[in-house]
Order: structure tokens, then C-alpha cells, then sequence
């Protein structure tokens, strides 16, 4: 199927620019986002986020990039691709999809196609985005316009399972919608698709695969922590587990960034609307928000046990970035961590080679000083630079007393006083 029609992408952010970019190999696409800064790099192909390089970027001959809502008025389908976090009370933000459905509103035309890729409860697609653009547009729906949802399944910072290597999950609100929508993507999506057969399905899917991987890391963080009072190493526990053929080979860590550690939120938050309390995937939760408290507490004794004195001491951060080799710090645990540390010691110090911004009253840099010791080295994010130091790298790094705690156990046990 070949599409002539101008496909516009609707947030150009970790899920949209990948998207985009594979249409608009393809077809004529608009790529819409709101920030003007974001648009002028792309236009200059500069992707800050490192998901797509120059040269993919320059392969897309038919995209056009635009932060002006006019310049969708050529366009005939819609994907929507803006973020869907939590508040401060992990209560849904759907701000953005509704303001997102609030442009493309403007722009339908007879035969359009409207389809969501933002991660939501089973159900939002049809209550809370269809009744907006019902409000701004004359045409009925099902009859002259048609809803989709497709769920993002992007894996920041991942080089090996791109966008066109992940199998997509497609539905519509009819069934000629439904086969559009599937045929549309098939165009771009090598590993091929699943045609959920309704949209509720479709978000549901979505939604139940990052909260399946939050509760079975909440399982080894659990353990982990049982671990460590019973002074038994858990990554030596899971190497021998993990013998067993059916054992699933998860590791400790902490939870973060725009899926995991919001996800499950969407699902509880639709679950009490319609009368039922979640336990287990809200233990899950409460769990992995702990384990920020948990580590700093632990680095904590370690160093007083040591009798170095908290208030004149030096941490090392390793990392402040959600995931290893990506710049993203959305809902990053690690940034929890640190404002956690920095509030019971003297002086913290944060590198991280991936993160070029600021983060209000954290002092990170992009380098590891090399003339420094310090009382504390805390490895939290396994970025490809820290994976490359050696033992001694870190022994340089430390005072003739002072505690490494490595969360990812990344060196020998010998040079570490706790491990995750």
C-alpha cells in the first residue's frame, strides 16, 4: 500500500522524530512540534536527544519540519506522539494529549485518520481525545473521520531494537480503520504488525507491558534488599537462579524514566475509577520509589561505620541520566538519589559524560577529575565510559578510607563495599 496522502507527526520527541523520519523516507510527512528551538536543529539536522543521527535525518527527503499549526493544513492523517507523565500525586497528566488533540481538531478533513501512539489507560483514546475533536470539527466520527491507536514502544538510548525492528500493535475504530492503520505502518515497520482487534486492547497491551517489567524489578529489589541484611550478594543469588531454564533474569536498580515508573500509575488511576483498589502493582510501585531512600541509607552507614564524618565528607555520583548510554533524565530515580545524598553530606559531585543540561542545585559535570579522592564513589548508571574504568581507576579515586558502592556491580567484589 503506498500512501499519497501527508502524513503529520505531532511531537517530535524520543517516539515522534523516529517515526517521523521513517514515514518521511517513504512519504511526504510534516513533522509538528511546539518548540521552535527543537525544530531549528532538526532543521539543521541535529538530534539532541541522539535517537536519530545526521545521516538519518538527511535520509528522510520527503519530511518538512514546522512548529507553525497552519502548516498542518496539507496534512490528511495525524499520529500524535506527546508525552503522557504523571503529577507530583502520580495522578495521569493528559494536558498535553489534549492539547495536542485540540490542533489536529483544526485540520481534519473528510477521511482523516487520528491515531495516538502516547501511552494511556485502557479507553482514553475514545473518552477523553475523541470528545475534543468532536467539539472543534463539523465531521462525524466513524462516518468521516476515524480514531487509532498504535502504542510506542521506543527503548531510549537503544541502538539494537529500533523502530522499524520492534513489532507494532495497530487497531481502529472500524474495521476498514483498523486494516488502514495496520497497512500504514506496515509500510515503515520491517518486524511487522499485531491488529489488536479494538483500541481498548491496544492501550491496555501498552499499558501492561512496562507495568509487567516494574513489578518483576520490584520482586529483585525486594530481594535484593534481603538479600543484603542476610550479607548474601544478589547478583551472585541471580547467576545461579538463573540456571534454571523458566527463571527470568531480571536485575536490581533503579526505576525511572517515562515509561517504567509511570505507567502503572495509568492503569491504577482507571482501575479506582471504576471501583477497584490495586494492591499488587501499587506494592510494586511503593517499592521501587523506596529504593532511592534505600540506597542512600545504605552508602550512609557504610560511611559511618567507617567513621567518616558526614558533614566534611566528598561523594562521587556516577551517573544521573534514567538509563545507561541516553540523555534523558525524565523521572530519573538517580536525581532522587542525589538530592537525598547532598542533603547528609558535605560536598556532592556528580559526572555523567550522556547529560549536557542543568538540574536546579546539582553540580554535575561531564568529566571525571583525575587529581580528586573522595570518602564516597557510588556507581548508579552503567554509561559505556564507566563500563571502560578499570579497578584502579576507581581505587585512584578513592581516600585511604572511604566506601565504593557499585549498584550495577560492574567491578570486582573485592574493590566493593555493597553491591545491589
Amino acid at each position: 500500500m503506498k500512501i499519497n496522502e501527508t502524513i503529520a507527526v505531532i511531537g517530535l520527541g524520543y517516539v515522534g522524530l523516529p517515526l517521523a523520519v521513517e514515514f518521511g523516507k517513504k512519504s511526504k510527512v510534516i513533522g509538528f512540534d511546539i518548540s521552535s528551538g527543537r525544530i531549528q536543529d532538526l532543521r539543521k539536522n541535529i538530534d539532541t536527544t541522539n535517537e536519530v543521527s545526521s545521516s538519518h535525518l538527511k535520509k528522510a527527503k520527503y519530511l518538512e519540519f514546522s512548529c507553525k499549526e497552519e502548516d498542518l493544513i496539507s496534512a490528511k492523517h495525524f499520529i500524535i506522539t506527546v508525552p503522557t507523565p504523571v503529577d507530583d500525586f502520580n495522578i495521569p497528566d493528559t494536558s498535553f494529549l489534549v492539547s495536542a488533540s485540540q490542533i489536529v481538531s483544526k485540520y481534519i478533513s473528510k477521511g482523516s485518520h487520528i491515531i495516538y501512539e502516547s501511552t494511556v489507560y485502557p479507553g482514553a483514546t475514545e473518552e477523553i481525545c475523541l470528545p475534543i475533536l468532536e467539539q472543534y470539527t463539523s465531521f462525524k466520527y466513524n462516518k468521516d473521520f476515524f480514531l487509532g491507536y498504535s502504542p510506542e514502544r521506543i527503548n531510549p538510548g537503544d541502538k539494537k531494537h529500533r523502530i522499524t525492528d520492534i513489532k507494532k500493535i495497530t487497531s481502529g475504530s472500524t474495521k476498514p480503520a483498523a486494516k488502514f492503520i495496520d497497512q500504514l505502518y506496515r509500510q515503515i515497520i520491517t518486524a511487522g504488525t499485531h491488529l489488536a482487534p479494538s483500541i481498548k486492547v491496544a492501550e491496555a497491551a501498552k499499558v501492561i507491558e512496562n507495568t509487567q517489567r516494574d513489578l518483576n524489578i520490584a520482586l529483585i529489589n525486594e530481594l535484593a534488599i534481603i538479600f543484603n541484611k542476610l550479607n548474601i550478594d544478589t547478583n551472585d543469588v541471580i547467576e545461579a537462579a538463573a540456571t534454571k531454564w523458566n527463571f527470568i533474569k531480571f536485575k536490581p536498580g533503579l526505576v525511572g524514566g517515562h515509561c517504567i515508573g509511570v505507567d502503572p500509575y495509568y492503569l491504577t488511576f482507571k482501575a479506582k475509577q471504576i471501583g477497584y483498589d490495586p494492591k499488587v502493582i501499587l506494592s510494586g510501585r511503593e517499592i521501587n520509589n523506596y529504593m532511592p531512600m534505600y540506597v542512600a541509607n545504605t552508602l550512609i552507614n557504610l560511611m559511618k561505620e567507617k567513621f567518616i564524618k558526614l558533614e566534611h565528607a566528598s561523594i562521587l555520583l556516577l551517573g544521573i541520566t534514567f538509563k545507561e548510554n541516553c540523555p534523558d533524565i525524565r523521572n530519573s530515580k538517580v536525581i532522587d538519589l542525589a538530592k537525598i545524598i547532598q542533603r547528609r553530606v558535605g560536598n556532592l559531585e556528580i559526572v555523567d559524560p550522556w547529560f549536557k543540561g542543568e538540574i536546579e542545585g546539582l553540580n554535575i559535570s561531564q568529566a571525571i577529575s583525575v587529581n580528586k579522592k573522595y570518602d564516597g564513589i557510588l556507581l548508579a548508571v552503567p554509561h559505556k565510559e564507566f563500563v571502560n574504568l578499570r579497578d584502579k581507576d576507581i581505587t585512584a579515586l578513592r581516600k585511604e578510607s572511604s566506601i565504593f558502592y557499585d549498584l550495577k556491580s560492574l567491578f570486582n567484589q573485592d574493590i566493593s563495599d555493597a553491591r545491589l
